[in-house]
Formats: structure tokens, C-alpha cells, sequence
């Protein structure tokens, strides 16, 4: 598009033409910017627009002349010639980055509006708009366009007839609507119109910008509106039926896409015929950024369940899917990203499955990571809640190239290949089959990742896949749960709550536990449960799975073992814990020289063959003694605590315990406590009920630890020197139970616990102060009229009154705590 002025021959680039002065410095020509003389000025205006248009030296030069002070000056000059020269001069320096700035400190845009007024001559017209454009670059110029009001008039010159005034504005306002709250001003001002007439321009680069601003405008709603009225979606599809005008396919395309954002177009369009031309348009393309661009449209209207519907009913998961063979990285990229869109609706997420998890797990190899994160996105859509979709991926040999994604170098491929094997792991063969393949070795790498997406998404996988015990003595052994107690500290609540349950549920066997607390993961959940805004239900799940699993710590720590709580072999009392100790494992204490601190009170009876013990009854199948202990319970019915007579069959080493053999520290088998299990086995468990029980138990226990001593000898039993005498003895703070003859409250508590759990009678355990401890048991009573009652709890007497029941609540309970 050629300029309006008459251009003369241009001299040397370093050469200044003459004026009729005869001056030939551009030093001189800036000093005659002083003149009174108009015709001076227009001349020495025009001398300099010429030699700015030689290069961006020049216009450096006259910058540092100071010319750009005095041309300012100029632009409100009354005469027009001189105005118009002094505007050119702006015009073709503002493209120089040092002359901008200088331009916004002079702020030159309001003078520079107000040269677009419709009686300003057309050369005016077209150098202020382009030395706008120059400047709308940057964002404070734009605001200071719209608050000096220069929208209406670069709006209103849009239907110039020069197309260098149209092309200038145009390109003003693109710059412009950049920013949302000028994007609501132009539709305002009713842009949309010229804008679509600008669409039939003779000039490709007019027809560009306009479909661009068309493309930033119609973000919002109300532009789409406006445009639908203004029949603009015609427009934009005979565009698109016009091969000749195929430049333009892409930027329509986007515009399109914008426009599929909102329901009542989508139907506008599908009632029109609209629909199908597009769809068969883009079914029938080539050329990779026009599929792009169609599968970006789709992905943004997807976003809308009604347009998903009607996309679905036009069977685009067909367009989709061929767009994963084609040879373009970006779209196939766009392919996935529209799949995991529509993935939203039911029907198209089947349809997806069964035709698509195939080709996307292909895609898996490719060597273009950004592919890579698009598939396993698409497919961690397809597959959440969703079986059939699981099952096509493990049936299309999907396990493989997903756990090969898992060191894939961009991190949202990380987390969604986690994401799709944990949807997998639901289903049972799946999950064994991704078990065996090493996930939990797999995941320790994603634990330690920085991203929260990834740290999430692996502590959920490692919650998922650790629930079998062998997965679990994988990540204990590859190093893993280091780093899961250190996603606890995490200050993102999601990864926070994951850690919490994938520390709960590794911590179900005791290696693994002990492992836990020995890592620190106890200490930090007791922390977070301590905070209002950081406890969660998992964090409160987890401490008290820990602790169930690591018996040893949690009496040290909660004082308290209950009746689910079954003292195993391996198990130490070694007092309680401070806030904020150390709590030594078994084999820390026994390097620790013999000292006169409180003895550590060691549980080790080895397994013994079964004893079973006949009754009546015919013969059933061995049962845990969590069931046998239930079965006697339950068996009190016709008689007082009658039992049911049925087989037990009852195991000296009950549950999991700990796998001594493997241990560098081996402690000694207690042969006294065995034989205290196998003679309690023979003589307390055939008894008739719970409460007779109970209270030979505590006999025993009270027999074996020195006999009842009364309330008033309490003084004068002086067991402390038997212990040193053991200690002494043994060279070691560490004292098998057995070994104890002369056993105050807490050594009898506790051989009333592990003798209780040994051979099925429920109870719990409770440390006191002053070595106090004592066992707590629920029995069933009776009315008079023979009518169950709810279990009543007591207080079971080992040590002054042995087999006596004191009733909780009762003060002779309560004296009995602190006597």
C-alpha cells in the first residue's frame, strides 16, 4: 500500500538533502524547528521525515538532536501543512524502541488522537495511527489510548477509504483488545460491523487483523452474541467454503472456535447447515494447523455439556481419532487434549475407549515428550471410573508403555501415567500383573519429584498398590518411604492428605510400621493432628494405624494397649516416652550399658505346637482367637456366661510378630513365660465363663509375681532389689517377663495382658503413675430376670485382692489406680 506523499529520489543514506538554505546536517535542519516561518517548518518537517526513513541510525541521530521536543511543539501548529509534515515525521520514527520511550514521556498519545479527526487530512489520518500502533505495544500506552477516549475515532476510521488508515487503525485496536477492559469498550462502540466488512477487503494483510481481532474479541460472550446478529458466523463459514482464501482458514478457524464456546451459537449454527460444513471442511484437511486449530475449537467447547451432546450426535470423536495418525506432533497433541474434553460425556468416553486406547497407547513411544503427556492425560480420562476402559487398556498391553512413562522427563506425563496404573490397580489382575513389574521401585523416583501434581498422585498410587503385603516390603526395601514421611510436611493439602493414607495403609504390618516411626512419620502426624487447619481424617487414621502396628511405641507413648491390641512376640515395655524423645528399638537398648534406670520388660515366647483343647461338640476348623474370642462371647446365652463347646485351637505365637531370625540382635526365648502360656492354656481356658476366667488369670498372674500383698505391706514389698538382682545378673537392662518372681502392678498388668491375649480373653492395659498399671475387662451381666445387659467394665485386681473385679467408676476402682 503506497503512501500518500510524493516520494523524490532518495540520496545516500548519509547524505542530508538540501534545502533551499543549502543546509546539509540534520543538526541545522533541527535548529530551523525554532523558525517563525511556516513554509521553514514544513520544509525542515519534510527534509526530516526523509531522512528518518533512511534507517533506525537516522532516526537515533535525530533523536539525540532533540528533535522530537521540537516536532511535538508542532503538532498542534495551526497551519496544516506544517502539522501534517510534523506528524509523518512521529509517524516513521515511532518504530525505534529509544524513540517510543521518549515519546511516552512526552505523552504525545492525546495529541496525537486528536489528529484523528474526520476534517484532518487523510495523510495526517494515516501517520497518527501508525505511530499509534507503533506505541499501543506497551501496555501503558494502551491505557492512556483508552482513558484519552482514542477508541471511538480509530474505531470510526475503520471504514476509511485509504487503505493504510484502515490497515493502521485495525492493527491500533488488535494491539489494543488485548486488554479485557478495552475488548468490552470496541463492542461497545459497535466494532463488530466494520469489522466484518473489513472481511471482504481487497488487501490479505486487512483481512488478517481483522479476523485476528474478530479472534480476541469473541472470547467473550457478549462479542458472540453481537456477531451471531450480525450474521457474522456466515461470513466466517463461506470464508472457510472459499479455497482462494485459504491464508485466511486458520485465523477463521479460531474464531469459530470461540464461537462453539457458547450453546445458542453451537445451535444457531447446527440449525443453518453450519455444523456440517465445518465438520466436513475439517474432515477433508490437510494442513496440520488448520486441524490444530479445529481440534483446540473442540476442546474449548467441550467444556459445555449441551455441546458435547451435540458434538457426539455428529460423531466428532471419529474426527478426533483420526487425527492421532496424522504426522504432526502438535496435532496429535490437540487431538488428545479434545478426547480428554469429551471424555466428559459417557457415550463419547466408550465410543473413545474402545476406538481410541489403542492408537493412544501407540503413541506412547513417541520420542516428543509433549505427546507423551497429552496420551496418558487422554487416557487418565478415559479410564477414571470407567472398568470397560480399564480393561481395553490392559487387554491393548498397556501396562508396559505406562510404566515406561513414569521416567518421562515433563512432569505431567509423570503424574498422569500414575494416574491411569492407579485406575488400573482396581481391578484385581491388573493390579497384580503392575505389581510385578516393580511399581513401588517405580514410584520412589515421582515421590521425591517437586511437583505437587506428581508427589500426589504417587503417594495415591502407593496407598493403592500398598495394601498387599508384598508391595509393601518392596517400597521398604527400595528405600520409598523416606521419602512418603517427608510428603507429610508438604504444604499443599492434597499431597498432605495422600501421604496421610499411604502412610495408613503401610503401615498395616508391623516391619513396615516400626520402619515408619523409625523414619519419624509418628512424630509429624502427631503434629499435624495437633493443628485445627492441617488434620485430616487419614492424618488421625494414620497415627492410630502406626501405633496399632508398633505396639511397643504406642504404650510408650499413649499409655494404653486395647483389647484388639494383642501383645505379640517381640513386644518391650521400656516406660514411658518424653515429649519429644527418642524412642530406641530393641536392639538400640541392648547395646546400652547396664544403668539403674527402669528395667525394659521383654515378651518372648516362642511358637509352641497347638494345644487344642476338646469340647463336647463335634469338631470345627482351627479360628483365629479374634474368632474364637467372639465365638465365646457370644456363647453365653441359656446359663450365666455359659461357653459354646466347640474345638479352639489356640496358638502360643498369635497374629504377625516379629521376625526375630532376621534381626543383627538376638534376644533370648523366655522358656518361663512358655510354660506360663501352656499351664494357663490347661487350666483357665476350660473354665465355664469369661468372669471365672478373669479372675483365676489374675490368681495366677498374682501367684507367679510374689503372691497378694496387702495394701498396708505395699511399703515393705520390696521388689526394686530383685529387679537390680535380675538386671545383675543378666548384665542387661533388658528382663524377659518370666524371669520376674517379685512383680509389682505394672509387671503384673502386663502378664495379665500377654497371658490374656495368648489364650483369648479380651483386655486392655492402662499405664498409671508411680509404676502403676491395670488391666480393664468388659463382662456381660445378667438382671434377675435373666435379661441381657450391655457389657460392664472393671478393673482386675492382681496385686492386693488378686481375681477381685473392681467396677469402673466405683471408688474402690479408682483407689485401686493410686494406692
Amino acid at each position: 500500500m503506497g503512501k500518500k506523499v510524493k516520494k523524490e529520489e532518495s540520496p545516500p543514506k548519509d547524505v542530508f538533502d538540501p534545502l533551499l538554505i543549502e543546509s546539509k546536517t540534520p543538526a541545522t535542519v533541527v535548529l530551523m524547528l525554532s523558525s517563525p516561518e511556516n513554509e521553514v517548518l514544513a520544509k525542515a518537517c519534510d527534509a526530516l521525515y526523509k531522512y528518518a526513513s533512511k534507517g533506525d541510525e537516522n532516526k537515533v541521530t535525530l533523536l539525540g538532536l532533540g528533535a522530537l521536543e521540537h516536532l511535538y511543539k508542532l503538532l498542534s501548529h495551526e497551519d496544516p501543512l506544517v502539522r501534517r509534515n510534523a506528524v509523518m515525521v512521529f509517524g516513521i520514527m515511532a518504530s525505534n524502541n529509544d524513540v517510543k520511550k521518549l515519546l511516552r514521556e512526552l505523552d504525545v498519545t492525546n495529541a496525537l488522537i486528536s489528529q484523528l479527526a474526520p476534517e484532518e487530512d487523510v495523510v495526517i489520518h494515516e501517520f497518527a495511527t501508525l505511530c499509534l500502533a507503533h506505541m499501543a505495544v506497551e501496555y501503558t500506552t494502551k491505557v492512556k489510548i483508552f482513558k484519552q477516549g482514542g477508541l471511538e475515532p480509530l474505531i470510526r476510521l475503520l471504514d476509511s477509504l485509504d487503505p493504510d488508515v484502515q490497515k493502521n487503525s485495525l492493527e491500533c485496536i488488535y494491539l489494543l483488545v488485548q486488554d479485557f477492559q478495552n475488548r468490552a469498550a470496541v463492542r461497545e462502540l459497535n466494532v463488530i460491523p466494520p469489522l466484518l466488512g473489513l472481511l471482504e477487503s481487497e488487501y490479505p494483510v486487512i483481512q488478517l487483523l481483522a479476523l485476528q481481532t474478530l479472534g480476541v474479541i469473541s472470547k467473550d460472550r457478549e462479542t458472540r452474541i453481537l456477531l451471531g446478529e450480525n450474521k457474522g458466523l456466515d461470513c466466517l463459514l463461506n470464508i472457510l467454503e472459499n479455497n482462494e482464501l485459504s491464508d485466511l482458514h486458520i485465523e477463521t478457524l479460531a474464531v469459530l472456535g470461540n464461537c462453539l464456546e457458547d450453546v445458542h451459537i453451537l445451535q444457531q449454527i447446527q440449525l443453518t447447515g453450519g455444523l456440517e460444513k465445518l465438520l466436513s471442511f475439517l474432515e477433508v484437511s490437510t494442513v496440520p494447523d488448520i486441524q490444530k486449530n479445529a481440534a483446540k475449537a473442540i476442546t474449548k467447547a467441550a467444556y459445555d455439556s449441551e455441546i458435547r451432546k451435540i458434538l457426539h450426535c455428529k460423531e466428532v470423536e471419529k474426527f478426533l481419532l483420526s487425527l492421532l495418525d496424522t504426522n504432526n506432533d502438535g496435532v496429535k497433541v490437540a487431538a488428545c487434549q479434545a478426547i480428554s474434553a469429551m471424555c466428559e460425556n459417557i457415550d463419547s468416553k466408550r465410543v473413545l475407549g474402545l476406538q481410541g486406547i489403542p492408537q493412544l497407547l501407540q503413541l506412547l513411544s513417541s520420542d516428543n515428550e509433549e505427546v507423551k503427556e497429552a496420551v496418558v492425560t487422554a487416557l487418565t480420562n478415559l479410564t477414571t471410573a470407567n472398568p470397560r476402559n480399564t480393561s481395553v487398556v490392559a487387554q491393548a498391553e498397556g501396562i508396559e508403555p505406562l510404566m515406561s512413562t513414569l521416567n518421562a522427563q515433563r512432569d505431567g506425563a509423570i503424574s498422569n501415567a500414575i494416574a491411569v496404573l492407579t485406575n488400573l490397580s482396581l481391578q484385581e489382575p491388573c493390579h497384580i500383573r503392575i505389581q510385578s513389574r516393580g511399581i513401588m521401585s517405580a514410584l520412589v523416583g515421582p515421590l521425591r519429584s517437586t511437583n505437587s501434581q506428581v508427589q500426589s498422585r504417587a503417594a495415591l498410587a502407593v496407598a493403592a498398590f500398598g495394601c498387599d503385603a508384598h508391595a509393601r516390603t518392596e517400597l521398604r526395601n527400595v528405600g520409598g518411604l523416606g521419602p512418603l514421611v517427608e510428603l507429610l510436611h508438604s504444604k499443599n493439602e492434597e499431597v498432605r492428605r495422600n501421604a496421610c493414607w499411604a502412610v495408613m495403609v503401610c503401615g498395616s504390618d508391623e516391619p513396615t510400621a516400626v520402619e515408619l516411626c523409625r523414619l519419624g512419620a509418628l512424630d509429624i502426624l502427631e503434629e499435624i493432628n495437633l493443628s485445627t487447619r492441617r488434620r485430616n481424617k487419614f492424618s488421625e487414621a494414620a497415627l492410630e494405624k502406626l501405633l496399632d502396628n508398633n505396639l511397643p511405641q504406642k504404650y510408650s507413648r499413649m499409655g494404653y494397649l486395647s483389647s484388639s491390641n494383642i501383645i505379640t512376640n517381640g513386644f518391650y515395655d521400656c516406660g514411658q516416652v518424653k515429649h519429644g524423645g527418642k524412642f530406641l528399638s530393641l536392639e538400640e537398648l541392648s547395646k546400652q550399658e547396664l544403668t539403674d534406670r527402669r528395667e525394659i520388660i521383654f515378651i518372648n515366647a516362642k511358637p509352641q505346637e497347638n494345644v487344642v483343647v476338646e469340647k463336647v461338640q463335634d469338631a470345627s476348623p482351627p479360628v483365629s482367637r479374634k474368632s474364637s474370642r467372639e465365638k465365646l462371647r457370644k456363647g453365653k446365652g441359656k446359663k450365666e456366661e455359659e461357653k459354646p463347646k466347640e474345638v479352639i485351637q489356640i496358638t502360643p505365637g498369635v497374629q504377625e510378630e516379629i521376625n526375630l531370625e532376621n534381626s543383627h540382635w538376638l534376644p533370648p526365648p523366655d522358656f518361663i513365660l512358655m510354660d506360663y502360656i501352656n499351664d494357663a492354656s490347661k487350666t483357665i481356658l476350660p473354665l465355664t465363663t469369661t468372669r471365672e476366667q478373669v479372675v483365676a488369670l489374675a490368681q495366677f498372674v498374682a501367684d507367679k509375681m510374689g503372691g497378694a500383698v496387702e495394701e498396708e505391706q505395699l511399703h515393705n514389698f520390696c521388689w526394686e532389689l530383685d529387679m537390680s538382682a535380675i538386671e545383675f545378673e543378666l548384665k542387661s537392662n533388658i528382663v524377659p517377663i518370666g524371669k520376674i518372681k517379685r512383680g509389682t502392678f505394672y509387671h503384673r498388668a502386663l502378664l495379665f495382658k500377654v497371658i490374656a491375649d495368648r489364650i483369648g480373653i479380651g483386655c486392655s492395659l492402662v499405664r498409671g503413675k508411680y509404676y502403676r498399671a491395670w488391666n480393664e475387662v468388659k463382662l456381660v451381666e445378667y438382671s434377675p430376670k435373666g435379661l441381657l445387659l450391655p457389657p460392664q467394665g472393671y478393673i482386675v485386681d492382681v496385686m492386693c485382692k488378686p481375681g477381685c473385679l473392681l467396677k469402673q467408676g466405683t471408688a474402690k476402682a479408682d483407689r485401686y489406680k493410686f494406692i
